[in-house]
């Protein structure tokens, strides 16, 4: 390349599996994971808040853990497997994260919501019997305006006595 060209509009193909179902693209190397999930791929659950990485509305789940998709380059993502809000239900059938947030009134405005809920979800795949304080260390970076931080910890805690309870009855104990 001369001098002074831009790099960024340079393409990069990359392949990964999103909700699980494999993506493949050729997107500019410049933009973020916030930004190919919901411009690319138009899944727009996946809220941009701050774009600082410091309110959490645009987390989501790579590999088993949450960050936040706004400070990732989408090429970084290559080859890995993205879990977002759109992908958290049973097909018509809603994660009893998202079921808790409803019958705790956990959502309020809403923006942080897809933010929280993929937060938590990670923290319930890795503990299943969280308490209060690692509900609320795995939302730490997650911010909501509204102040419905008491009925998130409650519905969080819910869920995980009903994940705890469909486990065990998938597997027979009683």
């Amino acid at each position: 390349m001369a001098l002074g060209e831009n790099h960024s509009k340079e393409k990069k193909h990359i392949a990964l599996f999103v909700n699980g179902e494999k993506v493949e693209a050729d997107i500019e190397s410049r933009i973020t994971l916030a930004e190919f999930l919901r411009e690319e791929l138009r899944l727009t659950g996946t809220k941009v808040g701050c774009n600082r990485a410091e309110c959490g509305s645009c987390t989501v789940i790579l590999d088993g853990e949450p960050v936040y998709s706004c400070s990732m380059l989408a090429v970084e993502a290559a080859g890995t497997e993205i879990l977002t809000i759109e992908g958290l239900a049973n097909n018509a059938n809603l994660h009893p994260l998202q079921d808790a947030f409803i019958e705790h009134d956990a959502l309020q405005c809403g923006y942080c919501t897809p933010g929280m809920l993929m937060a938590l979800k990670a923290l319930l795949d890795k503990n299943p019997r969280p308490e209060e304080s690692d509900i609320r260390e795995a939302i730490d970076g997650n911010f909501c305006r509204c102040g419905s931080y008491s009925n998130i910890i409650n519905a969080t805690l819910d869920a995980s006595k009903e994940l705890l309870g469909k486990n065990r009855s998938n597997h027979g104990d009683k």
